[in-house]
């Protein structure tokens, strides 16, 4: 056998934990540092801990937060989406037909929607310029916006 192949031996080798735990083993190390042992290991211990390895939890815990907020946002967005007060211009039906509707004084989503309540299709229908093509392309809109349109 080679001489000085082998690493040095302690036989005294103190072990230290992070929780403030030490013994002795016999190491080709003298000394040894260690983050969990058997007096706190969750395993030994039974209670639930979070080992946090390199703030993987953190970082969880910022993309669940951001996602709440991003939910938060998009929720706001729908509910500013299907306001009464949303202007014809934001329907999306074509400047010719919301013209139209704004010189017979139909000027918001709740002026539409009250106009159907009121008369039904035919009530937008009577409108001089405004015809089918156009109450199926603003019903359509109001709906992917999530109106709830009166039946007529």
């Amino acid at each position: 056998m080679k001489e000085g192949l082998h690493p040095e031996w302690h036989a005294e080798a103190r072990v230290t934990c992070a929780c403030g735990n030490t013994w002795v083993t016999g190491s080709t190390v003298a000394e040894i540092k260690t983050d969990v042992c058997s007096a706190c290991h969750p395993f030994y211990t039974g209670e639930q801990r979070i080992v946090d390895t390199e703030g993987q939890v953190d970082r969880f815990l910022k993309r669940l937060q951001a996602r709440e907020q991003i939910i938060a946002a998009q929720e706001e967005e729908l509910e500013a989406g299907i306001s009464p007060d949303l202007p014809i211009s934001e329907l999306e039906i074509g400047s010719r037909n919301e013209n139209i509707l704004i010189e017979a004084g139909i000027e918001t989503a709740g002026d539409v929607l009250a106009k159907l309540e009121e008369s039904g299709d035919e009530g937008l229908l009577i409108i001089k310029g405004f015809g089918a093509k156009g109450l199926v392309t603003l019903k359509k809109n109001m709906r992917a916006r999530g109106f709830e349109l009166p039946e007529g």
